[in-house]
């Protein structure tokens, strides 16, 4: 817990799904509240964010649309809900994370400072409706920078995991249902759909199997290019080899637990990537290409390897290196694990925002 003044902070989410933005989103209220902090969370309602949030024990602000696109009714009623909970709540901060948010937080702030997060690059643009700005990759700091925003008001922080989550679990189950056996399996959690780097991991698993013919691709997820990515499966032959898990939940730790190596091609909605986080506090060793946030997550030969480029001969040699020597991968993954613990804990990623939040406050509190 903070031995400062407990500050209570608003955030503003136009997201109803459970990806982007939403996971990240929950870590950081759940670690804010740890450290004794109040947090307020408005939403889109009705999906699996809400719920979830619901089963972290934070109640969503009523009265609330957020929606980007509708009446625009809607609009100025958000912004009078927005700028009533402000006053009523005692904000000190509203922390934004979209664009549609940007605009709402900026309006209904009032007194209160204002943080918006960059989950992606694409987002990212000058903009003067923000004193502070936080990046969750260094990639998207310097695109930031390139735009034109101020470096002193560019913040970059570390990506978030629910560590004790995945610490534990037992694959056996999962190694059963697929019928893994004691196979090399490489596995891979990420939205099926485009520029996800599905087709380059598949590729390059290919080239393992004549020296591997017993390994496994464990594809997890779901999304529009799974019919796209399961013809192509078919028309390489690697029908027994290529699996496709379907979208996991409740069970991923177990999942994650099954595998020898993690895989990562593309950095997807949520640039901190944080599938490489939950792979990484599971143990697993991580395949990544230098894309979001797994540059700096993943320390090259130590907790995994980071690949260059985009052709299948690169990543195929750095599977190759985890499935030949399975004892060094092992200690990778526990590196990994350890990693996790230090850095991205939510008490971790916490604190850094935390001092963001320190860093807009103090200069308006008395006697400062």
């Amino acid at each position: 817990m903070s031995a400062e003044r407990p500050l209570t902070v608003l955030h503003l989410v136009a997201n109803r799904w459970w990806t982007g933005s939403a996971e990240p989103v929950i870590r950081l209220l759940t670690g804010l509240r740890a450290r004794g902090h109040r947090v307020l969370l408005g939403l889109i309602t009705g999906d699996r964010f809400e719920q979830k949030a619901r089963e972290a024990g934070l109640e969503p602000l009523p009265g609330l649309s957020l929606e980007v696109r509708g009446n625009p009714v809607h609009a100025v009623g958000d912004l009078r809900r927005v700028r009533q909970a402000v006053r009523a709540e005692g904000v000190d901060v509203v922390h934004v994370h979209h664009s549609h948010d940007h605009w709402l937080g900026w309006l209904g702030r009032g007194p209160a400072g204002l943080v918006r997060t960059f989950h992606n690059a694409r987002a990212v643009r000058l903009t003067g409706l923000s004193p502070w700005l936080i990046a969750v990759s260094r990639e998207i700091e310097e695109r930031g920078r390139r735009a034109g925003i101020p470096p002193e008001r560019l913040v970059r922080v570390d990506g978030v995991v629910d560590v004790g989550r995945f610490e534990d679990g037992d694959g056996a189950a999962i190694r059963k249902e697929f019928d893994l056996g004691s196979a090399p399996v490489v596995g891979c959690v990420a939205r099926l759909a485009p520029r996800r780097g599905h087709e380059l991991l598949i590729r390059a698993f290919q080239q393992l199997l004549p020296e591997y013919p017993h390994a496994r691709l464990l594809l997890v997820g779901k999304g529009e290019a799974r019919a796209r990515l399961e013809t192509l499966v078919s028309d390489l032959g690697l029908a027994r080899e290529v699996l496709f898990a379907g979208y996991r939940d409740a069970d991923l730790p177990a999942v994650l637990q099954a595998l020898d190596a993690f895989a990562l091609m593309g950095a997807g909605s949520d640039e901190s990537c944080r599938a490489a986080l939950e792979a990484m506090a599971a143990g697993r060793p991580v395949v990544g290409r230098r894309v979001g946030a797994l540059p700096e997550t993943v320390v090259h030969g130590v907790t995994g390897l980071l690949v260059d480029d985009d052709r299948p001969e690169s990543v195929a040699a750095a599977l190759r290196v985890l499935v030949a020597r399975p004892e060094q991968a092992a200690a990778m993954g526990r590196a990994g694990r350890e990693r996790a613990r230090t850095l991205f804990g939510s008490d971790a990623h916490a604190a850094q925002v935390e001092r963001v939040y320190r860093r807009i406050v103090e200069p308006r509190e008395p006697g400062r």
